[in-house]
């Protein structure tokens, strides 16, 4: 069994494998432990994304872990590694570099520390960390590796599982103890949204089973489009104030249960917890979910559509409408906005020439559109801020990459998003100043992403869109931190990303960088063996920060040294897992 099939088990999920032709799911409440095989050529195998397939490989039954840990010679080599004595040496361009001691650092400068996502199924149903021994072999190596720490989302769906204000903490417990383990930090991820329905999404953790009923009972709470489609993703923001969860707000629900994280984990802020990321919509995104790929619903490239037509968001829109002096405004969203799949051209609301979006009408309904969004961030953070006062963490918000028909002069899939964005206006400045105003990190994605990589019929530009928003982080002066959109593991993409982070914009070369740089994400591929060297060798230069002048052969030697030490890390994952 080669290496990255042996450390497969790292991200194994609930999977339907089509054996002879009968697809056999794992039911909803177990959590399958796998070990990743590539499969043969006439095998065909999926995993369930409700309504949705998309083609993985195939996992082999389950195997025994070894008894008694990691193998005494491993765990000496690894401790020797991390504790090494530093030594200064000098690259041909005479700035003096540290190496050793697990990590190669600039003298003075940090540079942009990596974090790295862990599985979506981290933690079981059953509250106990998924594939104990393969994680635990796994962060080792990223901890030798130079990667600063990981991020792991908190699942108000496994935590409150059950019934209101009864929480169970358990795997999470058991996982950050391992990370403490590691002397690796963690970025924490207040989940509040369905897992399952994205980009990516390779299990489903809906909300909590007692919020998914008093939905049912009131169909309301969910966001809701033009032609009635509810989404369960994430509890509508039209009802962030009103008692609609057994007696409780929304808003409340989410600060206790951060109430609950910080008094279970206070130990642990500010030491091995040095951020908490804190979601406000699908994906864990402030934004509308207004692109959910469920079902077939949405595709790339297209537009989206608003969602602001449950009976909350309407009883807003009419109070908006009124006190405008349009009162006929205030019935519904545009109804010629087309439909998901539309291109902007499609649509009598989006086109660039005479489109209802650059209209009285249109200026109206996005400023009050972005505004419910706005203000949703803004209660949540509020509460953040009075919860998480002086524990010593950082405090961020995660914002959407929506790169395609960037280059149109409505933006329309930003706007149905939530953001309002065109041609002739910034989108992403009060959103930035929103955030600054609460101390909190702007957290943005497709780092990684090129423009001539993306469909230019769709007028993609995620480098313009990064651009842009670094622009507005700098003049509202808040913290800009990135993550990749999709998985990526060449160096084109890795030297996309560290442009990126250098934060470059218009020919500025001030010491500026992002604050932080988490990748996606822990899996079977990151360890395959040329992905692998790639990464280390993308750590270390992230932490080298930026510079001109940067010597990179004594990186790329440090780095060619690491990957030769970790790779028995995740090779003692995989014997773990076959004996």
């Amino acid at each position: 069994m080669s290496l990255p099939h042996q450390i497969g088990a790292i991200s194994g999920t609930s999977v339907a494998a089509e054996v002879g032709g009968v697809s056999v799911e794992a039911p909803a409440s177990a959590t399958v432990s796998a070990v990743w095989r590539t499969p043969g050529p006439n095998l065909r195998v999926s995993v369930q994304k409700t309504g949705s397939e998309i083609d993985r490989v195939s996992p082999s039954p389950p195997l025994s872990p070894i008894r008694g840990g990691m193998r005494a010679d491993l765990t000496v080599a690894a401790q020797a590694l991390m504790d090494s004595p530093i030594t200064t040496e000098k690259c041909t361009d005479e700035r003096e570099y540290t190496v050793g001691g697990g990590a190669l650092e600039k003298v003075g400068k940090k540079g942009v520390p990596v974090y790295v996502m862990m599985p979506l199924d981290s933690v079981t149903w059953n509250h106990t960390v998924n594939r104990k021994k393969a994680m635990n072999a796994s962060l080792q190596a990223l901890k030798s590796a130079g990667v600063e720490g990981i991020m792991m989302d908190v699942w108000w769906g496994l935590v409150e599982r059950e019934a209101p204000g009864e929480y169970n903490w358990g795997g999470y417990t058991e996982l950050l103890e391992m990370a403490k383990k590691h002397g690796l930090k963690v970025q924490a991820v207040m989940s509040f949204h369905q897992c399952g329905g994205n980009v990516g999404d390779s299990c489903t953790i809906p909300l909590p089973k007692w919020v998914v009923d008093e939905i049912d009972k009131d169909p309301e709470l969910a966001y809701t489009d033009q032609w009635g489609r509810r989404n369960y993703e994430y509890i509508s923001l039209g009802c962030d104030t009103l008692p609609v969860l057994k007696g409780r707000t929304p808003v409340q629900c989410y600060s206790d249960f951060m109430r609950s994280f910080k008094d279970k984990f206070e130990h642990l802020l500010g030491d091995t917890i040095v951020e908490i990321q804190v979601g406000m919509g699908p994906a864990g995104e402030l934004r509308y979910p207004s692109y959910p790929e469920q079902n077939g619903t949405w595709k790339f490239p297209g537009i989206g559509a608003f969602q602001c037509y449950d009976k909350y968001m309407l009883s807003s829109l009419k109070a908006a409408a009124e006190a405008y002096g349009k009162p006929e405004w205030g019935y519904t969203g545009p109804t010629d906005a087309g439909h998901y799949n539309n291109w902007p051209e499609d649509t009598n609301f989006f086109r660039k020439e005479g489109g209802g979006w650059d209209g009285e009408y249109g200026e109206f309904f996005l400023s009050w559109y972005s505004q419910m969004l706005l203000d949703h961030g803004e209660r949540i953070l509020q509460s953040v801020k009075s919860i998480f006062e002086n524990e010593g963490v950082k405090i961020s918000v995660k914002i959407a990459g929506i790169h395609w028909h960037y280059g149109t002069r409505s933006h329309a899939p930003e706007l149905t998003a939530g953001y309002y964005n065109t041609r002739f206006r910034d989108g992403y400045l009060p959103i930035a100043q929103m955030l600054a105003r609460h101390g909190a990190i702007f957290n943005f994605t497709c780092i990684e992403m090129r423009d001539h990589e993306q469909p230019q019929d769709a007028l993609c530009a995620p480098e313009k869109l990064v651009k842009q928003v670094a622009l507005a982080t700098r003049e509202a002066k808040v913290p800009l931190a990135g993550e990749n959109a999709l998985p990526r593991y060449d160096d084109y993409a890795h030297e996309q990303i560290m442009q990126a982070a250098a934060l470059n914009v218009d020919g500025d070369a001030d010491d500026r960088e992002m604050c932080a740089f988490t990748y996606l994400r822990m899996n079977p591929d990151l360890f395959q063996p040329d992905n692998w060297r790639r990464f280390v060798a993308f750590v270390k230069k992230m932490r080298e920060g930026k510079d001109v002048h940067r010597c990179w052969e004594q990186v790329e030697r440090e780095a060619e040294h690491f990957v030769h030490v970790t790779q028995p890390f995740v090779q003692e994952a995989a014997v773990a897992l076959m004996h």
